[in-house]
């Protein structure tokens, strides 16, 4: 594998003081940040509590060696192996088949490709194909510059959060709205990834190959997830872009474009951690709806989120190690400085495995709820109101059509 040119100690942290920062543009808020970071980090309790590190999960290595994940179709008992599927969506599409033979050297180019590619198919198939080539030691490393955002397809068509229809308004049934929902998320964790791994290959040097292993790893089990989701839509009769959908995910990514430290705490500490709370609250819908087999999918899904925030925290603990901060504190504080909210009902048991401390983010939730202003309050119980009077109303046109 190519390796970067070794720069000197003082340079590599200058670097990494530079794309680990909270504020890239601000020099005294920068360093103002990290003097204040390490003086609360001599706190003794602090110190003592995390003297051996949060809980790490206890399947990372299994799935760091583990063979590649060929099983993208799933079949009558689960997951399978694509190579018996004819399904056109799980291979590339045949206008975009000679990319593959194209001599893309390095992962980084891989990667850019990926997130330029439009068609959610294409940009599947091309992330398994890249983490094959890597995980063979075909591709070295390399540089590339990201996109400042990834290609989409022209539908579903993007727009703000709040007109997202609901379930009754979607024109979908409750376990095809929530599948596409699904695939949407799992199509932008793909990106996320991809981009992770583009944008900080400036740093190999001080983050080390198996840091971009892991994020190629995780686009390669994303895509898979977007593959199985796919799949059970259009075997219910619908399609992904067939309801809106938001840009939520992508926005939390960019603003964290030049902070390594803040992506994995904002990306797969609270993103993906979202993932383990609301996973099996959706099985247990699907199951009540009746539909056992989507909430299979959804269920094997939840599962392998797992590993997702545990590598998130495994390399968040490293990078807060190297700068010499205090993990537990550095997570507030950039929670405070990028404004991100932590919502419950929090997945204890899941969390947990995953590595993440509760005080981390039963605290950081608590203070979010403190912070809320008074008209923020007002506005929540007006939502609430015009809430029942929509469900009244509805009620009432259906009493007055019988």
């Amino acid at each position: 594998m190519a390796l970067l040119p070794k720069p000197t100690a003082g340079a590599t942290f200058l670097r990494a003081t530079l794309l680990l920062s909270p504020t890239t543009q601000r020099l005294p808020s920068r360093l103002s940040f990290f003097a204040s970071s390490r003086r609360r980090s001599d706190d003794s309790t602090s110190t003592a509590r995390y003297r051996h590190g949060p809980h790490q999960w206890s399947g990372l290595d299994d799935w760091r060696e583990a063979p590649i994940n060929g099983l993208r179709v799933w079949g009558a008992k689960g997951p399978e192996s694509s190579l018996s599927s004819s399904s056109s969506s799980f291979s590339l599409p045949p206008h975009r088949q000679t990319l593959e033979s194209q001599s893309l050297s390095s992962l980084a180019e891989w990667g850019r490709l990926i997130l330029s590619t439009s068609d959610p198919a294409a940009k599947a198939a091309y992330t398994h194909i890249a983490y094959t080539k890597w995980v063979s030691d075909e591709l070295s490393l390399g540089a590339a510059e990201p996109p400042d955002c990834p290609a989409r397809p022209e539908k579903p068509l993007l727009v703000s959060h709040k007109e997202i229809p609901s379930p009754k308004e979607s024109g979908l049934p409750l376990n095809a709205y929530m599948l596409h929902n699904l695939a949407h998320v799992e199509l932008n964790a793909i990106d996320l990834a991809w981009d992770t791994v583009v944008r900080f290959s400036s740093l190999f040097d001080v983050l080390g190959s198996q840091f971009f292993s892991d994020f190629a790893h995780v686009a390669d089990d994303e895509s898979r997830h977007f593959s199985w989701c796919s799949q059970r839509l259009e075997e219910l009769g619908f399609s992904y872009g067939d309801m809106f959908a938001h840009n939520l995910l992508w926005r939390e990514c960019a603003r964290t474009s030049g902070n390594v430290a803040a992506r994995l705490a904002v990306i797969p500490l609270v993103q993906e951690a979202r993932g383990l709370d609301a996973g099996p609250r959706l099985v247990k819908r699907l199951v009540g709806f009746g539909d056992n087999r989507t909430s299979s999918i959804v269920a094997k899904i939840s599962e392998e989120e797992v590993a997702h925030v545990a590598v998130g925290m495994f390399w968040f603990l490293r990078v807060c190690e190297k700068l010499g901060r205090m993990p537990d504190i550095s997570f507030k504080d950039i929670l405070k400085e990028f404004n991100v909210e932590l919502k419950g009902p929090f997945n204890h048991v899941a969390r947990q495995e995953a590595g993440i401390p509760r005080d981390w983010y039963e605290e950081a939730s608590l203070a979010s709820e403190k912070n809320k202003s008074d008209l923020a309050e007002v506005y929540n119980r007006l939502e609430c109101i015009i809430s029942m009077e929509k469900e009244n109303s509805v009620l009432s046109d259906s009493s007055n059509e019988r």
